[in-house]
């Protein structure tokens, strides 16, 4: 297990769990959508997916990441799947989507297992939370893009994530 500093707010945070970088395979994980059923990544398989990372639906720039994610899987064509995947329980998911009208992404929690946080290296050891980030993953299940934002108070860096997922077209 690798383990490596980030900031919450200024404070120094770890990241735990396989430190992954564009070029690996993309760890297959299970997570729960809002209905309490398991989903898997292989259900995404013929598709380029981008998985969007969060702390929390309660916070200004965890609602900004949904909202942004949300009005551009409006742009993207039917073969992109955007995820949005954080540790809030799914009755808390399930009420933030439909007081924003999150509707164009699939929102999934990873609260019961941390499968997806330890396999790709989000968990916040101290706070047992998903650090803010982004992945995106090819249709042959390769990471092409993967960002850990260095600062989890900051927006992940939109553009370089949609470009990526532009040119695998």
């Amino acid at each position: 297990m690798d383990n490596w500093k980030i900031t919450f707010g200024g404070k120094p945070m770890t990241l735990v769990g396989k430190h992954l970088a564009a070029g690996d395979r993309a760890p297959l994980f299970e997570v729960i959508d809002q209905n309490l059923q398991p989903v898997s990544l292989t259900q995404y398989k013929d598709k380029t997916v981008v998985i969007s990372v969060f702390p929390s639906v309660d916070t200004s720039v965890c609602a900004l990441q949904n909202i942004r994610f949300n009005r551009e899987a409006t742009k993207l064509d039917g073969d992109v799947a955007i995820l949005s995947l954080s540790v809030d329980l799914p009755f808390a998911q399930k009420r933030f989507c439909a007081a924003e009208n999150i509707d164009n992404v699939y929102v999934y929690s990873d609260y019961r297992d941390l499968d997806f946080g330890m396999k790709y290296g989000f968990v916040i050891k101290e706070l047992r939370l998903l650090s803010r980030g982004v992945v995106v993953i090819d249709k042959k299940g390769l990471i092409r893009y993967i960002e850990y934002v260095p600062e989890v108070t900051h927006e992940p860096d939109y553009e370089a994530a949609l470009k990526v997922v532009r040119e695998l077209k």
